[in-house]
Formats: C-alpha cells, structure tokens, sequence
C-alpha cells in the first residue's frame, strides 16, 4: 500500500518536470528552425557582350533620323515620250538638224543622222521621228529612210537578220542595238511609233522598193551603251 502510494507521489513529482523539459525543448527547436535562413542565391551571369560594327555603334549613340528609318521608296519611272504626229504636207519644211549618226555593218552603212519626219527630212538621210525615244534611252526610237530614192540608205533593210546591229552615236554616247524580228505594215500603222517600257529602236522604209504601197518594219532592243570615242567615217546620205 506505501510503495504504490510512494509511487504514485514520485510519478506526480516527475511528469511536471518532464512536460517543462519537452515544451522548453520543443520551444527551442522552434526558434532555432525560425532564426536558421537558407544560404542566398547564386547572382544570376552577367548578358553576354555582344561587339557591333563600328559604323552600327557609332550610330547607335545618335538618334536616328527620318531618312534611316523610314522604308525605302522606289522612283517613279520617268514617263514616255509622245511622237509627234506626221505632217499633212509630206514635204513640209522642217530645218536641217544632224543629231548624230547611224551605223548598220550588214548594210555597210554609216551616215548621219537627221531630225524630223517630213520626206524634206528624210530626202537628206535616215531621220530620227520627233517625239520618240532617243538612242540609249528607254522608249522606242523610230528612224525612217529610203529604198530607192537620195542615196537609198535603206535599200537592203531587208536583209537584216536576227541578231544583227544597229549603232547609233548621239548626244555623245554609242548605242548599240540588236535585231530582234521585222514585219510589213500599211502605212496607217502608227503602232509601230508607239513607245515602250524598255529601249528598243524601229526603222522603217518603203516597201517593195519603188512603192509606197506598204512599209518593211525592223525591229531593234538595245544592247548597250558606251561613252563616245572617234565617230566613224561616214559615207554621207
């Protein structure tokens, strides 16, 4: 009877002792976990460096300005020429105006080079249409000239084949022309004075030789432009 009364005296005595110690215990753990703080992060690496070109750094530490950064415009083609339309009189006077000359080696001719459309223009030698492309320029550059009659330049026109050429020397530039086809035309077929997108060239005549019954078409594309050296010998019109 004393010992579990002894006993139960010295277990009332301890667990009070015992629950202080786990609480303290428990308690210090806690502060512990609280005040522990993880290590820091690393800093995370630095972007890499990239080196501009020396013209795009010098440029990117100035504003930029409209030019730069506006887009890019295309120039508007320059627009055609306009033929002039044929005279009513086909002998009116027109001046004599060379403006350069014209060579065709098939033909073995090289002469000059007249301005205007009348027969009174074309009585002196192969004559450039007014208001048509100049030689070496984008558009069609029309010449007329005789089978028979003043020297007939134009003779042989006929005989001009594909790939052939035709040089013109002007406003002191050589432009060399090649022959792309022919055709015969009425003489109502102002279609072939038409200006084009690109440089080509027509020369025309009289056909057959000796009447005027229909026109013999040859049709050029230009294949290049020179700067002007010696002119050639020119057998006159």
């Amino acid at each position: 009877m004393h010992s579990v009364a002894g006993r139960d005296l010295t277990l009332r005595r301890v667990l009070p002792f015992t629950s202080v110690v786990l609480i303290a215990t428990i308690v210090g753990q806690g502060v512990v976990l609280a005040t522990t703080t993880l290590p820091p992060a690393p800093p995370a690496p630095p972007p890499p460096v990239v080196e501009l070109p020396s013209e795009l750094a010098a440029r990117a530490k100035r504003p930029f300005t409209l030019d730069e950064v506006r887009p890019p415009t295309t120039a508007a083609p320059a627009p055609l020429r306009t033929p002039v339309q044929p005279p009513t009189n086909e002998y009116e006077a027109e001046p004599h105006v060379v403006i350069g000359s014209i060579e065709i080696p098939r033909l073995g001719l090289a002469v000059p080079l007249n301005q205007g459309i009348s027969l009174t223009s074309i009585d002196r030698g192969p004559s450039h249409w007014p208001g048509t492309a100049m030689p070496g320029e984008t558009g069609n550059v029309v010449v007329a000239g005789h089978r028979v009659t003043h020297t007939a330049p134009f003779r042989r026109i006929d005989k001009l084949e594909a790939g052939d050429t035709v040089i013109f020397t002007t406003e002191g530039r050589r432009s060399t022309y090649r022959v792309t086809g022919n055709e015969v035309v009425t003489p109502d077929a102002m279609r072939i004075v038409d200006q084009t997108a690109d440089a080509t060239g027509t020369l025309f005549a009289c056909h057959p030789p000796g009447s005027a019954r229909y026109r013999y078409v040859v049709k050029l594309a230009l294949d290049s432009v020179t700067a002007t050296g010696p002119g050639p010998a020119l057998l006159g019109s």
